[in-house]
Protein backbone atom coordinates (compact mmCIF):
# COMPACT_ATOMS: atom_id res chain seq x y z
CA UNK A 1 0.00 0.00 0.00
CA UNK A 2 1.37 3.38 -0.97
CA UNK A 3 1.06 5.95 1.78
CA UNK A 4 0.27 9.46 0.62
CA UNK A 5 2.29 12.23 2.10
CA UNK A 6 1.48 15.90 2.32
CA UNK A 7 3.08 17.94 -0.45
CA UNK A 8 6.17 19.87 0.49
CA UNK A 9 5.59 23.58 0.83
CA UNK A 10 8.37 26.12 0.54
CA UNK A 11 8.20 29.00 2.99
CA UNK A 12 9.37 32.33 1.63
CA UNK A 13 10.03 35.60 3.47
CA UNK A 14 8.91 38.46 1.30
CA UNK A 15 10.91 41.65 1.77
CA UNK A 16 8.55 44.61 1.58
CA UNK A 17 8.88 48.29 2.29
CA UNK A 18 7.13 47.97 5.65
CA UNK A 19 10.00 45.72 6.75
CA UNK A 20 12.57 48.33 5.73
CA UNK A 21 14.36 50.26 8.48
CA UNK A 22 13.81 53.80 9.67
CA UNK A 23 16.84 55.96 8.97
CA UNK A 24 18.05 58.49 11.54
CA UNK A 25 20.97 60.88 11.19
CA UNK A 26 22.60 63.52 13.35
CA UNK A 27 25.95 65.27 13.62
CA UNK A 28 26.76 63.02 16.58
CA UNK A 29 25.21 61.35 19.61
CA UNK A 30 22.46 63.96 20.08
CA UNK A 31 19.96 62.14 17.91
CA UNK A 32 20.19 59.14 20.22
CA UNK A 33 17.95 61.03 22.66
CA UNK A 34 15.31 61.22 19.93
CA UNK A 35 15.93 57.64 18.81
CA UNK A 36 15.03 56.45 22.32
CA UNK A 37 11.60 58.07 22.04
CA UNK A 38 10.89 56.65 18.59
CA UNK A 39 11.99 53.16 19.61
CA UNK A 40 9.76 53.33 22.71
CA UNK A 41 6.77 54.18 20.51
CA UNK A 42 7.64 51.78 17.66
CA UNK A 43 9.47 48.88 19.34
CA UNK A 44 9.03 46.43 16.45
CA UNK A 45 10.71 48.68 13.86
CA UNK A 46 14.30 48.35 12.68
CA UNK A 47 16.51 51.44 12.72
CA UNK A 48 19.71 52.59 11.05
CA UNK A 49 21.41 55.39 13.01
CA UNK A 50 24.34 57.32 11.56
CA UNK A 51 26.34 59.83 13.61
CA UNK A 52 28.32 62.19 11.39
CA UNK A 53 30.73 62.95 14.21
CA UNK A 54 33.73 63.34 11.92
CA UNK A 55 32.11 66.64 10.89
CA UNK A 56 30.57 67.65 14.23
CA UNK A 57 29.44 70.17 15.33
CA UNK A 58 27.10 71.25 12.55
CA UNK A 59 26.29 74.47 14.40
CA UNK A 60 29.74 75.83 13.51
CA UNK A 61 29.39 75.05 9.78
CA UNK A 62 28.01 77.23 6.97
CA UNK A 63 24.55 76.54 5.57
CA UNK A 64 26.01 75.14 2.36
CA UNK A 65 28.30 72.78 4.28
CA UNK A 66 25.38 71.55 6.41
CA UNK A 67 23.31 70.99 3.27
CA UNK A 68 26.13 69.06 1.60
CA UNK A 69 26.56 66.75 4.59
CA UNK A 70 22.81 66.24 4.90
CA UNK A 71 22.55 65.28 1.22
CA UNK A 72 25.38 62.76 1.54
CA UNK A 73 23.90 61.16 4.67
CA UNK A 74 20.49 61.00 3.01
CA UNK A 75 21.96 59.29 -0.05
CA UNK A 76 23.72 56.78 2.21
CA UNK A 77 20.57 56.01 4.21
CA UNK A 78 18.55 55.53 1.04
CA UNK A 79 21.21 53.02 -0.04
CA UNK A 80 20.44 51.15 3.20
CA UNK A 81 16.81 50.81 1.96
CA UNK A 82 15.37 53.15 4.60
CA UNK A 83 11.63 53.80 4.20
CA UNK A 84 11.64 57.16 6.02
CA UNK A 85 14.42 59.44 7.25
CA UNK A 86 14.46 61.34 10.52
CA UNK A 87 16.73 64.36 10.48
CA UNK A 88 17.55 64.15 14.19
CA UNK A 89 19.45 67.41 14.22
CA UNK A 90 17.94 70.86 14.67
CA UNK A 91 20.67 72.55 12.65
CA UNK A 92 20.37 70.14 9.73
CA UNK A 93 16.57 70.41 9.79
CA UNK A 94 16.55 74.20 9.68
CA UNK A 95 19.19 74.38 6.95
CA UNK A 96 18.50 71.38 4.74
CA UNK A 97 15.21 69.52 5.16
CA UNK A 98 13.19 71.52 2.62
CA UNK A 99 15.72 70.73 -0.11
CA UNK A 100 15.99 67.08 0.97
CA UNK A 101 12.23 66.77 0.55
CA UNK A 102 12.34 68.39 -2.88
CA UNK A 103 15.13 66.16 -4.18
CA UNK A 104 14.06 62.77 -2.81
CA UNK A 105 10.91 60.68 -3.22
CA UNK A 106 10.85 59.80 0.46
CA UNK A 107 9.27 61.13 3.64
CA UNK A 108 11.43 63.18 6.00
CA UNK A 109 10.71 64.12 9.60
CA UNK A 110 12.68 67.00 11.01
CA UNK A 111 13.28 68.74 14.29
CA UNK A 112 12.44 72.25 15.34
CA UNK A 113 12.57 73.87 18.78
CA UNK A 114 9.37 73.26 20.75
CA UNK A 115 8.45 76.94 20.90
CA UNK A 116 4.75 76.31 20.27
CA UNK A 117 4.01 74.22 23.40
CA UNK A 118 6.21 76.49 25.52
CA UNK A 119 4.40 79.60 24.24
CA UNK A 120 1.01 78.03 24.91
CA UNK A 121 1.90 76.90 28.43
CA UNK A 122 3.96 79.81 29.80
CA UNK A 123 2.45 81.73 32.70
CA UNK A 124 5.04 84.51 32.68
CA UNK A 125 4.99 85.08 28.90
CA UNK A 126 8.77 84.59 28.86
CA UNK A 127 10.37 81.55 27.21
CA UNK A 128 14.06 80.71 27.01
CA UNK A 129 15.54 78.94 23.99
CA UNK A 130 18.94 77.26 24.15
CA UNK A 131 20.16 76.24 20.69
CA UNK A 132 23.11 76.20 18.32
CA UNK A 133 24.13 79.19 16.21
CA UNK A 134 23.03 77.34 13.07
CA UNK A 135 19.51 76.89 14.43
CA UNK A 136 19.08 80.36 15.92
CA UNK A 137 20.17 82.05 12.68
CA UNK A 138 17.99 79.94 10.39
CA UNK A 139 14.89 81.19 8.59
CA UNK A 140 12.84 78.23 9.88
CA UNK A 141 13.59 79.15 13.47
CA UNK A 142 12.53 82.76 12.90
CA UNK A 143 9.37 81.63 11.12
CA UNK A 144 8.48 79.38 14.05
CA UNK A 145 9.25 82.12 16.56
CA UNK A 146 7.12 84.63 14.66
CA UNK A 147 4.25 82.17 14.25
CA UNK A 148 3.97 81.14 17.90
CA UNK A 149 5.76 83.90 19.79
CA UNK A 150 3.18 86.66 19.49
CA UNK A 151 2.85 88.33 22.87
CA UNK A 152 5.71 86.19 24.20
CA UNK A 153 9.25 87.29 25.03
CA UNK A 154 11.68 84.71 23.64
CA UNK A 155 15.13 84.87 25.20
CA UNK A 156 17.57 83.18 22.82
CA UNK A 157 20.98 81.89 23.85
CA UNK A 158 23.58 80.06 21.78
CA UNK A 159 24.91 77.03 23.62
CA UNK A 160 28.54 77.49 22.65
CA UNK A 161 30.76 74.43 23.24
CA UNK A 162 27.94 72.29 24.65
CA UNK A 163 27.74 69.90 21.69
CA UNK A 164 31.51 69.42 21.67
CA UNK A 165 31.56 68.67 25.41
CA UNK A 166 28.70 66.19 25.12
CA UNK A 167 30.48 64.48 22.22
CA UNK A 168 33.55 64.24 24.46
CA UNK A 169 31.54 62.67 27.28
CA UNK A 170 31.97 65.66 29.61
CA UNK A 171 28.34 65.88 30.73
CA UNK A 172 29.20 65.94 34.44
CA UNK A 173 32.21 68.27 34.18
CA UNK A 174 32.25 71.43 36.30
CA UNK A 175 33.08 73.52 33.21
CA UNK A 176 29.88 72.39 31.47
CA UNK A 177 27.82 73.14 34.58
CA UNK A 178 29.26 76.67 34.70
CA UNK A 179 28.46 77.19 31.01
CA UNK A 180 24.86 76.07 31.49
CA UNK A 181 24.49 78.40 34.44
CA UNK A 182 25.81 81.35 32.41
CA UNK A 183 23.47 80.54 29.50
CA UNK A 184 20.32 80.07 31.55
CA UNK A 185 20.76 82.84 34.15
CA UNK A 186 19.74 85.68 31.75
CA UNK A 187 16.59 83.72 30.89
CA UNK A 188 15.67 83.24 34.54
CA UNK A 189 16.48 86.86 35.35
CA UNK A 190 13.96 87.94 32.69
CA UNK A 191 11.28 85.66 34.14
CA UNK A 192 11.38 82.61 31.86
CA UNK A 193 9.31 79.71 33.17
CA UNK A 194 10.02 77.41 30.21
CA UNK A 195 13.36 76.39 28.72
CA UNK A 196 13.20 75.06 25.17
CA UNK A 197 16.05 72.72 24.26
CA UNK A 198 16.78 73.53 20.62
CA UNK A 199 19.31 70.79 19.94
CA UNK A 200 18.91 67.02 20.21
CA UNK A 201 22.18 66.86 22.15
CA UNK A 202 20.76 68.96 24.96
CA UNK A 203 18.26 66.46 26.48
CA UNK A 204 21.32 64.61 27.78
CA UNK A 205 21.91 67.69 29.95
CA UNK A 206 18.44 67.55 31.56
CA UNK A 207 19.66 66.07 34.89
CA UNK A 208 22.21 68.89 35.26
CA UNK A 209 19.69 71.53 34.16
CA UNK A 210 17.19 70.34 36.77
CA UNK A 211 19.82 70.93 39.45
CA UNK A 212 20.62 74.42 38.13
CA UNK A 213 17.18 75.76 37.26
CA UNK A 214 14.50 76.85 39.73
CA UNK A 215 11.83 74.21 40.32
CA UNK A 216 9.12 76.18 38.50
CA UNK A 217 11.02 76.18 35.18
CA UNK A 218 9.78 73.48 32.79
CA UNK A 219 12.25 71.93 30.34
CA UNK A 220 10.73 71.34 26.91
CA UNK A 221 11.97 69.37 23.91
CA UNK A 222 10.26 67.95 20.83
CA UNK A 223 11.23 64.26 21.07
CA UNK A 224 7.78 62.81 21.78
CA UNK A 225 6.10 64.99 19.15
CA UNK A 226 8.64 63.87 16.54
CA UNK A 227 8.18 60.20 17.43
CA UNK A 228 4.41 60.59 17.05
CA UNK A 229 4.88 62.27 13.67
CA UNK A 230 7.01 59.34 12.46
CA UNK A 231 4.24 56.96 13.52
CA UNK A 232 1.56 59.05 11.80
CA UNK A 233 3.43 59.13 8.48
CA UNK A 234 4.20 55.41 8.49
CA UNK A 235 0.59 54.60 9.34
CA UNK A 236 -0.73 56.90 6.61
CA UNK A 237 1.56 55.33 4.01
CA UNK A 238 0.86 51.78 5.28
CA UNK A 239 4.56 51.36 6.11
CA UNK A 240 4.29 50.36 9.76
CA UNK A 241 5.99 47.05 10.36
CA UNK A 242 3.58 44.25 11.29
CA UNK A 243 3.41 43.29 14.94
CA UNK A 244 5.35 40.28 16.14
CA UNK A 245 8.83 41.53 15.28
CA UNK A 246 11.59 42.53 17.67
CA UNK A 247 13.11 45.70 16.29
CA UNK A 248 16.86 45.99 15.87
CA UNK A 249 19.09 49.05 15.60
CA UNK A 250 22.30 49.24 13.61
CA UNK A 251 24.67 52.01 14.64
CA UNK A 252 27.20 53.77 12.42
CA UNK A 253 29.54 56.73 12.82
CA UNK A 254 31.93 58.62 10.55
CA UNK A 255 34.44 59.47 13.30
CA UNK A 256 35.66 57.85 16.52
CA UNK A 257 33.21 55.59 18.31
CA UNK A 258 34.35 55.72 21.96
CA UNK A 259 31.92 58.37 23.20
CA UNK A 260 29.03 57.00 21.16
CA UNK A 261 29.74 53.54 22.59
CA UNK A 262 29.21 54.88 26.11
CA UNK A 263 25.78 56.21 25.06
CA UNK A 264 24.51 53.08 23.29
CA UNK A 265 26.07 50.54 25.65
CA UNK A 266 28.92 48.14 25.06
CA UNK A 267 26.56 45.40 23.96
CA UNK A 268 25.82 47.30 20.74
CA UNK A 269 28.37 47.30 17.95
CA UNK A 270 29.14 50.56 16.16
CA UNK A 271 30.38 50.40 12.58
CA UNK A 272 32.57 53.14 11.17
CA UNK A 273 31.89 54.33 7.64
CA UNK A 274 33.42 57.00 5.44
CA UNK A 275 30.85 59.19 3.71
CA UNK A 276 32.61 61.57 1.37
CA UNK A 277 31.35 63.89 -1.35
Amino acid sequence: MIQKTAPLRAVFYFYTMDNSPIGVFDSGVGGLSLLQEIKALLPNEDFVYIADNAYSPYGAMTSSQILDRSKLLTKWLIAQSCKIIVVACNTATTNAISILREENNLSFVGIEPAIKPAALQTKTSVVGVLATKGTLSSSLFHETSNAYGQGITIVEKEGKHLVQMIEQGKINDRELRLLLHSYTKPMIDQGADHLVLGCTHYPFLTPVLKEILPDHVKIVDCSKAVAQQVERILKKKALLRPKGFDGETTYYCTGESNTMQSFVGHGNAIKKVSILG
